[in-house]
């Protein structure tokens, strides 16, 4: 298993750099397919099907709508269409709903919505970080903010972690680790500023703000985390999935990362606009 989950981690990390750093076509290929893994896995975790097999009407339109959507998002790059998408899911499950009623009970139909918004449009501003300015220094914050956040609080809870501070809905996780993971995020975001951000764009002090939008995505991507392991224990479940041998679903590996996304997405567009 150690092997296992080794190997797979290593290939996942060199796809997530490769794609990242390469952007276009490449970065929104493998969003689209890990969105609709990650759709798949949401809406079977909260038996929008509750056949054993398949897939109800429900899922399909799901399916459908994020196809649609990071079409819209490669080609047209609108968010004015990108947000028509979003509503056309909307109305299609409702379609659905009312068509075939009693078929469908309304929280699949709030599961199947909640799953399109959850995966395929929060991890769709990783494409939109990339496209953006400073889009290919900007994309790696993401990293550093859930990766990162990840990592350090394991290390720290595992040194000093004493507090529990959610025993029920995650026992090994720590005040300490928690505050360890937002520290050294906003460290590492600060060392990535201050080395490679700022050298690119000299007339720019960006190091505060890059510290700052990492410490914020660092606490956002513990939320992530969190919640995506409350949903499996609402529905008594111990992976989303097993697409990644010896790591679980997409769910279980993104959890954090789908948060945070839109985050670094919007404080870098808000906070590097008024730094300048």
């Amino acid at each position: 298993m150690f092997w296992t989950r080794l190997f797979s981690g290593i290939v996942m990390v060199v796809v997530a750099l490769a794609t990242m750093w390469l952007g276009g076509p490449y970065l929104a290929g493998i969003l689209l397919l890990i969105s609709l893994a990650g759709y798949r896995e949401l809406t079977k975790a909260q038996k929008v099907n509750t056949a054993e097999k398949g897939f109800n009407g429900l899922e399909i339109a799901g399916l459908a709508g994020v196809v649609l959507y990071y079409a819209a998002m490669y080609i047209w790059q609108d968010t004015t269409i990108m947000l028509m998408c979003i509503v056309l899911v909307f109305m299609a499950e409702m379609f659905l709903y009312v068509a075939l009623f009693p078929r469908y009970h309304a929280r699949q139909v709030v599961a199947a919505v909640f799953s399109f918004l959850y995966a395929p449009v929060m991890l769709s501003f990783m494409y939109m970080t990339r496209a953006g300015r400073l889009g290919i220094y900007l994309v790696w914050l993401i990293l550093i903010s859930s990766w990162g956040c990840d990592t350090c609080a394991y290390c720290v809870g595992k040194l000093i972690g004493r507090k529990k501070i959610f025993p029920i809905l995650s026992p090994h996780k720590s005040l300490e680790g928690c505050i360890g993971g937002v520290a050294g995020s906003a460290l590492l975001g600060g060392l990535y500023a201050y080395f490679v951000i700022e050298p690119v764009v000299p007339d720019e002090k960006v190091l505060w703000v890059i510290v700052f939008i990492c410490a914020v995505g660092a606490l956002m991507s513990m939320v992530g985390d969190l919640a995506a392991s409350a949903i499996k224990r609402n529905y008594e479940i111990k992976d989303y999935g097993k697409i990644l041998p010896g790591h679980g679903g997409i769910m279980d590996r993104f959890d954090s990362v789908i948060v945070t996304a839109p985050m670094i997405y919007f404080l870098s567009v808000l906070m590097l606009h008024a730094a300048r």
